[in-house]
């Protein structure tokens, strides 16, 4: 049962206790959580390589949850929603817009984060009609540059991590800075606030065809992103070595409607390690 400091109202407030709920749809189970005003247009959160539900900030999801109606899920094969996860991005995109329809949504904002971020990208260009707005953070287009080496570059903080008894995610998210360690040992204490109905880990063989999605996002020919053309807000850690920042740039450049933000000594976790000041800008972003 959630607190009663967790509901007002009516409205959950807060991403711990958050209830998991189901939507059938597709031939998949979607496993999913919501909170905040159910009034506006819904912001769906779209996640990241070998993220599930609990894998978000509940910093940011809290934070946006406070003026927006939040959804966050688990797409095809990952986590407790049911299936075998697609190998490439356009294909869970296309699983992404079977979800946000099951649950009746006619037009929403996305926040895609790192592979959820490229997801949004197809997604805006698949189903105009649908989206909104678009924030894209820890992300880059079709062919960026270093895309391509995420596999490697996670391989070998996965085993450094082992070797050194450290999340993967405190090298990946973060800089080697004091502030960056800290900033990381703080995201992780928060990613464990949530003690009940906790989501299923990610599989090995979901996180392989995920692997594969990203490496072929990786070498694809750079996409016309001049045909998106809602308003853009990208952001990112200027020293992120999973997707390097100069895709964040380029993104926001390519889109007629963009605009950027760098977080200082942040990596690809920047929006988490400055969640105060990107949920201020997300969400004044959103309610222009």
């Amino acid at each position: 049962m959630p607190d009663s400091q967790d509901v007002r109202g009516d409205v959950m407030t807060s991403y711990k206790s958050a209830p998991t709920r189901t939507v059938a749809a597709g031939g998949v189970t979607f496993a999913y959580r919501e909170l905040g005003p159910r009034t506006g247009v819904p912001v769906v959160f779209l996640t990241h390589l070998a993220a599930v539900l609990d894998n978000w900030d509940p910093r940011v999801v809290d934070g946006i949850a406070a003026k927006r109606h939040v959804i966050t899920f688990d797409n095809r094969g990952v986590g407790a929603s049911s299936g075998s996860t697609p190998r490439t991005v356009q294909a869970m995109a296309k699983d992404a817009v079977t979800f946000i329809r099951a649950l009746g949504l006619e037009r929403v904002d996305l926040h895609g984060f790192s592979m959820g971020g490229m997801i949004a990208q197809v997604i805006a260009q698949t189903d105009p009609d649908l989206v909104r707005k678009l924030i894209l953070t820890g992300t880059g287009p079709a062919g960026g540059e270093g895309i391509k080496d995420v596999t490697r570059l996670s391989h070998l903080d996965t085993v450094r991590g082992l070797l050194t008894l450290q999340d993967p995610k405190q090298f990946l998210f973060f800089t080697r800075t004091p502030q960056g360690r800290r900033a990381g040992k703080d995201f992780l204490g928060r990613l464990k606030e949530r003690t009940q109905d906790r989501d299923k880990a990610i599989s090995l063989a979901s996180y392989g065809a995920q692997l594969k999605a990203i490496h072929r996002w990786g070498l694809e020919r750079p996409q016309d992103l001049s045909v998106i053309h809602q308003p853009v807000l990208v952001a990112n850690g200027e020293s992120d070595r999973m997707v390097p920042s100069r895709n964040s740039v380029d993104l926001a450049r390519r889109v007629p409607n963009g605009e950027l933000v760098l977080y200082p000594d942040a990596g690809h976790g920047g929006i988490f390690q400055f969640h105060r000041q990107f949920v201020e800008t997300a969400l004044e972003f959103l309610e222009r």
